[in-house]
């Protein structure tokens, strides 16, 4: 089921290795990275994503742009999301990339940085500044490598979340935590009541990494997994990994999770069924999942009882309440190898096309998501949905760090041994020093 127009399921198909594949939908006839000049216009092309809503929110959006540039249009091909991993890895390594390259940031765009494949935007956004200036400062994040930029946010942002059943806490009459203290000290109250503390797709294992994310942050601050991120041996022997990972066995230990999570899958939602029928008390999850919850959990969710909040924090931690994680945006980057005129051509989408009016009302009504642009505060209070959608802008906007899912963020390599070392963490069969050795490991690779 599609629960955003780009939801966390999405975003794994696109790391995961990639199947066979074909377009489904192919929108014109030049290939990747050549010129079709017809009727005196440029043409850039440009890859993206198949599924509604989203597919037909970008389709829209490119369409507009070419009938408002005689001279200049993009040439828009959609791939299924198992084709386009391999599609796009192959055209680049081939020297025939789009010439635009929709991505997720993170380790995905370094790798291409590092390649030469892809344009520095660095001098061009301190050129276009109001362009920068209306976009989630947050969502650069994942966009910017060795300080420089090298992909333009677009389309929209989705944080993780503590979600809660309003009419559990009544029940068992307790309030939400503020602190770690208070979420160990509510484990064994809702235990008492037979109700599953948390609520965990273990199975999935990224769902598992949510909680070292933000967890992490929380007791050493953003730096840590930014260490690792930039690839410095033995970033994980930081102090605040072994704190964070002896404090969630601690959590696995005292039945904190829904018993026999590690064989329940996030892909059936099972996970947030425990939330909605009040077999769980709360669950950590995506933005993404509040559509899903809206629509099959009956009355939970328009009846009041779902409640949100961002990361308690750790006593004595570094990290600023205010962070978050999960998915700070989607990317544009511009192929390298593009021409002049191509280059010109996607600069000017970047500059009038990206996130218009229009796409951003669609983002938010058709998608029932928030746009990684600032100033929605009118057209989300519009929505019946307008409470959750301005806690998810909010929370993004405000935040100081909007880390990037981990899995996102690191090479395909080192993202395996992550969500593997995860899974063997919370099924208590390393130890938080073995895991740090373990992912030490891989670092670089």
């Amino acid at each position: 089921m599609e629960r955003s127009p780009i939801s966390r399921r999405t975003f794994l198909s696109l790391t995961a290795a990639a199947g066979a594949g074909a377009a489904l939908a192919a929108c014109g006839s030049s290939g990747p990275g050549t010129s079709n000049n017809s009727g005196g216009a440029a043409t850039a092309s440009y890859w993206f994503l198949t599924g509604q809503p989203g597919e037909g929110i970008r389709q829209a959006a490119a369409e507009r742009f070419n009938k408002a540039n005689a001279d200049g249009k993009l040439q828009f091909t959609a791939f299924e999301n198992d084709a386009y991993k391999q599609k796009i890895k192959t055209a680049i390594g081939a020297g025939q990339a789009p010439t635009l390259i929709w991505g997720w940031g993170g380790g995905g765009l370094k790798s291409y940085v590092d390649a030469g494949q892809v344009e520095d935007l660095t001098g061009w956004f301190g050129e276009n500044a109001a362009v920068k200036d209306r976009l989630f400062p947050s969502s650069f994040g994942p966009a910017t490598i060795n300080g420089k930029i090298y992909a333009m946010p677009c389309e929209t942002v989705a944080p993780i979340i503590l979600f809660y059943n309003k009419k559990i806490f009544d029940q068992v009459g307790v309030q939400p935590p503020k602190t770690w203290s208070e979420v160990m000290a509510l484990v064994p109250k809702f235990n008492e009541k037979k109700i599953a503390p948390f609520s965990l797709a273990g199975k999935s294992r990224w769902t598992n990494m949510m909680w070292l994310e933000f967890l992490l942050d929380r007791i050493g601050g953003s730096q840590v997994f930014q260490s690792v991120f930039e690839g410095k041996p033995d970033a994980w022997s930081d102090p605040a990994v072994l704190d964070m990972l002896t404090k969630l066995q601690e959590l696995v230990k005292a039945n904190g999770f829904n018993k026999g999570f590690s064989s329940v899958d996030a892909g059936a939602n099972a996970d947030q069924a425990l939330l909605y029928t009040g077999k769980a008390a709360m669950m950590l999850h995506g933005a993404w999942t509040y559509g899903s919850m809206k629509n099959d959990g009956g009355d939970f969710v328009s009846g009041g009882n779902l409640g949100w909040m961002n990361f308690p924090i750790v006593e004595g931690g570094k990290g600023d309440p205010s962070d978050t994680v999960g998915n700070p945006g989607q990317y544009l980057s511009i192929s390298s190898r593009a021409t002049a005129e191509q280059k010109e051509v996607a600069k000017k989408y970047f500059k009038t096309g990206v996130l218009d009016e229009a796409e951003v009302k669609s983002w938010i009504n058709d998608g029932g998501s928030v746009p990684v642009v600032k100033g929605t505060e009118s057209t989300l209070a519009a929505s019946p949905d307008a409470a959750f959608l301005k806690f998810v802008y909010d929370t993004s906007v405000n935040a100081k760090v909007f880390a990037q899912s981990w899995d996102q963020a690191l090479s395909p390599t080192a993202a395996e041994a992550l969500l593997d070392n995860i899974a063997k963490l919370f099924q208590l069969q390393v130890t938080p020093q073995q895991w740090v050795t373990n992912m030490n490991g891989v670092i670089g690779k």
